[in-house]
């Protein structure tokens, strides 16, 4: 059994997707999210969608960095988290605008004052301001903010995003084809709409993370920070305090703001993509709760994927494997490994589309293809290892 299971959780959700195996798969089952007929204008070209994610166990991370530097503003990090986790998701399916977030903060009061709701609540406003600059249009309609103390040990940072969106502008992945080019668009750097590099880490895998790079003292320090239930020797065996610096591209950068790094989206470079070059897009997936094996629950039964040219992974992923041991295999099915946007494409496009994401500031490249298969494939190639899925 994996650290990661061992911790009490799993990148492939299996009993997550067992328990809503019965439920309606909505209109296109391969869309990344589901897709319903139009209640609420009752228009049969147009669909509804309401999708539910957050920033998961990361909002622990901030926690535990403001805890040991008394800074509040790395809870702004946490609401761009929770909004991009939704959002990025809508994106595969083609909504990039018109869109409604309601917000979902359960807090043990007792730990998280007033002062830290504050700010919360108001970088969710400040990240919609920031994104308008963009032509990306979300209407932060408040939500539920509730004192759980029972229930949650720190602070669960989660969301809701609604959308109506016509029929005929969404990306489904049914045009998912033998032939196609898989555009990978890369999760580290800084895109011309970032503040400051980020790591790329977006907000999966941050339970591995967080136990792998902190150091035994934070689990004596901090016993709300983590299930007191667990083995010891799965807790916070790391070598890192949060406050430790390495060295990047010539800057001390602490380890704590790595793991930490917002969530970037893509709904800029999305937006302009599907706005000129819609029909050249015949699939999107987010590279997020399964790392680069997330595509498999999304693509055709009769397709193989060939992904043999994906980033080198930035730095923070090099880090976590050194300091947790995890072989290959298991790496890539819980972090995004530096490549978190697949777009599937024809050959044609394929240069425009890169060019525009490029423009951005994001990197983007060619990382694989899709060939015929009689059953569903992934394979991930790399210096002389295939990666069989």
């Amino acid at each position: 059994m994996s650290l990661y299971q061992q911790r009490g959780v799993s990148a492939q959700k299996e009993e997550v997707h067992a328990a809503t195996e019965k439920l309606d798969k909505g209109l296109f089952p391969k869309a990344f999210c589901k897709l319903y007929p139009d209640v609420l204008g009752k228009d049969a070209n147009w669909v509804n969608v309401m999708h539910a994610d957050g920033a998961g166990t990361k909002s622990i991370l901030a926690y535990l960095y403001w805890k040991e530097t008394g800074d509040l503003s790395v809870w702004e990090g946490i609401a761009q988290d929770a909004i991009v986790m939704n959002l990025d998701d809508l994106l595969c399916v083609g909504i990039y605008g018109e869109l409604a977030f309601s917000s979902t903060i359960d807090r043990n009061k007792r730990l998280i004052p007033g002062e830290v709701l504050e700010v919360l609540i108001n970088a969710h406003q400040a990240f919609f301001d920031h994104l308008k600059q963009f032509g990306v249009d979300i209407t932060y309609m408040g939500g539920e903010t509730a004192d759980v103390g029972d229930v949650v040990r720190t602070m669960a940072v989660n969301g809701t995003m609604t959308a109506r969106w016509p029929k005929d502008k969404l990306i489904t992945n049914e045009k998912i084809g033998a032939g196609d080019l898989i555009i990978g668009l890369a999760s580290f750097g800084q895109a011309n709409y970032e503040k400051e590099y980020n790591s790329g880490i977006a907000s999966n895998g941050l339970t591995s993370a967080r136990h792998d790079m902190l150091h035994k003292t934070y689990g004596a320090r901090f016993h709300e920070s983590y299930d007191t239930s667990l083995d010891e020797h799965v807790v916070y065996i790391g070598p890192h305090k949060m406050t430790d610096t390495v060295k990047l591209d010539g800057q001390d950068r602490e380890i704590g703001k790595l793991l930490l790094s917002p969530t970037r989206t893509y709904a800029p470079v999305l937006q302009q993509i599907l706005k000129e070059h819609f029909d050249a897009v015949h699939g999107l997936i987010h590279c997020s709760g399964g790392g680069q094996t997330k595509c498999l629950k999304y693509i055709p039964d009769t397709v193989r994927l060939i992904k043999d040219n994906l980033f080198t992974p930035p730095p923070i992923f090099e880090m976590i494997q050194k300091a947790s041991g995890s072989d290959d295999r298991e790496m890539y099915q819980v972090f995004n490994m530096g490549t978190r946007m697949e777009i599937y494409t024809d050959e044609k496009n394929a240069d425009t589309l890169i060019g525009i994401s490029k423009n951005f500031g994001v990197e983007a490249k060619v990382i694989g293809r899709v060939e015929p298969s009689e059953k569903k494939e992934l394979h991930i190639k790399m210096e002389g290892t295939d990666l069989v899925f």
